[in-house]
């Protein structure tokens, strides 16, 4: 599977689009195009995964760094749009209570 990730910049605010699925294989192309912004000072960011069907441990990793970096330098990550399945993984894993996470309420388990 791929993936597919649109980010668009403008006024210090990143709004982004992932789509497909986030993996071993597939995360280094989102932590790349992620490191592109993580280092601006006061960046505002939303990250709509709606349309992220599967992610595993290396994807949340490309989150967790993208929030700590984005964080130090007095900015804020949300995260949108997440099924039920993504925002478990979050929760499980306790990052759905340090992260801005908005679950749309639909999905797996």
């Amino acid at each position: 599977m791929n993936i597919q990730v649109d980010l668009t910049e403008s006024d210090n605010i990143l709004e982004g689009f992932i789509r497909g699925e986030i993996d071993a294989h597939t995360a280094p192309v989102l932590r790349e195009k992620l490191e592109t912004y993580q280092n601006h000072q006061g960046l505002k960011a939303e990250l709509d995964l709606s349309n992220v069907n599967y992610m595993d441990s290396t994807g949340l990793g490309v989150f967790v760094a993208f929030y700590k970096s984005v964080n130090s330098n007095g900015g804020h990550v949300k995260l949108k749009g997440l099924s039920a399945r993504l925002k478990r993984l979050f929760d499980i894993t306790g990052l759905g209570d340090i992260m801005d996470i908005e679950s749309v309420g639909k999905g797996g388990n």
